[in-house]
């Protein structure tokens, strides 16, 4: 679960860069921020970089409908997880 939790936190970290590219698409002199995700040990982490070139708005909106079925994905387990605890905890009552 720990996992799941850190790779949210990494994919809204990539979210909220990847919004940051897309309300400066028309600023001038703008360098858009890439964002990668790495696993580094039991955790899932965003590294974000400045780039020399602007906002690219097509790669930005696949980015975020690809990161935002990734983030429901990493939820289920998180779900399921509650749903069995308030199972056990109704069993124990």
């Amino acid at each position: 679960m720990n996992i799941n939790a850190t790779s949210m936190t990494a994919m809204s970290n990539w979210m909220n860069n990847s919004a940051q590219n897309v309300a400066n698409v028309n600023t001038d002199n703008y360098n858009a921020t890439q964002t990668t995700i790495s696993n580094q040990g039991n955790a899932v982490v965003a590294q974000s970089s400045q780039t020399e070139n602007s906002t690219d708005l097509a790669t930005e909106f696949t980015d975020q409908i690809a990161l935002e079925t990734n983030f429901e994905a990493n939820t289920k387990p998180i779900q399921a997880e509650d749903e069995m605890i308030g199972s056990l905890l109704d069993m124990k009552a």
